[in-house]
């Protein structure tokens, strides 16, 4: 069995099984300690159901000065559901724990992110359909189906509203 074919099985319907959370969780313990803190992250975001304070760990895109993060599965994830639910406000946690706001970008900006995304991110190269070597302009089809968030501090966006 090929890795990608067994990363998908851990995704089944977009949802991660019993062995992607307990990986998830033990990422998201690691992340949250920042060891990896310039490619890995824990993102904290209310849940839009239960109310709880979720924990998930991201792999960090870095372009032009800013920080982006991406969701490999699409967009009908939860922690995407949750992020939009909450207006974005969130908490990235790396040794520290930053509270930041989320802001979506167009999809017409992200083929360039993805292409980043999928170099940094080896898990999620099973689940975007588009070879991390390819151009960017290959991108262009599947952006709109890959959210991509800009994050940016809290109190950076509260002073531009």
């Amino acid at each position: 069995m090929a890795k990608g074919d067994r990363a998908r099985r851990w995704y089944r319907g977009g949802r991660p099984g019993t062995i992607a959370k307990a990986f998830m969780r033990f990422w998201a313990f690691i992340a949250r300690t920042g060891v990896a803190r310039n490619r890995m992250m824990t993102l904290e975001v209310t849940g839009r159901k239960s109310g709880r304070t979720l924990p998930l760990p991201v792999m960090i895109i870095h372009s032009g000065g800013d920080r982006f993060i991406a969701s490999m599965l699409g967009d009908d994830v939860a922690w995407v559901q949750n992020v939009r639910a909450a207006a974005g406000r969130a908490a990235i946690c790396a040794g520290g724990r930053e509270q930041v706001v989320l802001v979506e970008v167009p999809p017409a900006d992200r083929p360039a992110l993805l292409k980043e995304f999928l170099r940094v991110a080896p898990g999620a190269r099973p689940h975007i359909p588009v070879d991390m070597n390819a151009p960017v302009s290959d991108f262009e089809a599947v952006a709109g189906q890959y959210p991509v968030f800009r994050v940016t501090p809290a109190a950076a966006s509260s002073a531009a509203d």
